[in-house]
């Protein structure tokens, strides 16, 4: 089990999956994505039994980090609060980030339209070829 894996989470799936795929990028690479996404993310995710598990993206300094729980010092730009399930189907592509916001699944407090440059994440996740 991975360090940043959460039991009773499938989020854990994706939080892992950003974790492989940043930690196999060559560091230039990283470095560009830190360049291109300039934001720090804070995922709140509840799952079914209304537990809450917290993970931190750093896309902002040095060559990016993912780290479990909060960070002392280090302040989110967005803080993004999600159901498990919701989290999952935006990861894989199967849900669209404004249509869970509009509805109420997603609550966003900070830089709002850091919002988007999580699709430059996700897209990481997806393809075999894929880059964070």
């Amino acid at each position: 089990m991975s360090d940043f894996a959460v039991a009773g989470f499938a989020a854990s799936d994706v939080i892992v999956k950003i974790n492989d795929q940043l930690s196999t990028l060559p560091e230039a690479d990283r470095k560009e994505q830190v360049k291109k996404v300039k934001c720090i993310f804070q995922f709140n995710v509840k799952n079914k039994d209304g537990k809450v598990a917290t993970w931190t993206l750093d896309l902002k300094s040095g060559s990016g980090a993912l780290h479990k729980g909060t960070v002392t010092g280090l302040k989110p730009d967005i803080t993004i609060d999600v159901a498990d399930a919701d989290f999952v189907s935006l990861a894989e592509g199967k849900a669209n980030g404004q249509k869970l916001f509009m509805s109420g699944k997603i609550k966003v407090k900070g830089a709002i339209m850091m919002a988007t440059k999580l699709e430059t994440v996700f897209k990481g996740l997806q393809g075999p070829q894929a880059k964070l």
